[in-house]
């Protein structure tokens, strides 16, 4: 039995049914879906956690502290739930990185 993993992030042009991969070790199973919004990333969750006994959801950084907590709610708390978080810098340089790409800029 593998470790089973899915890594989760943002993009406003993803679409969910065609921006996800699998790579698997035979020791460790990754799977990787790329969403819209909150409500997307919900539903791969309730989709994925239990169709493919996935241990840990790792979050790309935009997800918010809120976003997290309703993760862990959905997953009833069975599941680890984690997300990559940088430094001060590091955010920096992936802000101006989204920026070049053209994702949206959000004002908090």
């Amino acid at each position: 039995m593998s470790f089973n993993a899915l890594f989760i992030a943002h993009a406003p042009d993803a679409d969910k049914s065609i921006h996800r991969c699998r790579i698997e070790t035979g020791l460790y199973k990754l799977l990787t879906v790329i969403v819209k919004s909150q409500a997307e990333a919900l539903e791969v969750c309730e989709e994925l956690v239990e169709k493919e006994q996935i241990d840990s959801i790792l979050l790309c950084p935009g997800f918010t502290h809120q976003d997290v907590a309703e993760i862990v709610k959905a997953t009833d708390n069975k599941v680890a739930v984690v997300v990559a978080r940088g430094d001060g810098p590091s955010a920096k340089i992936v802000q101006t990185a989204f920026q070049r790409a053209g994702y949206p800029i959000h004002k908090k």
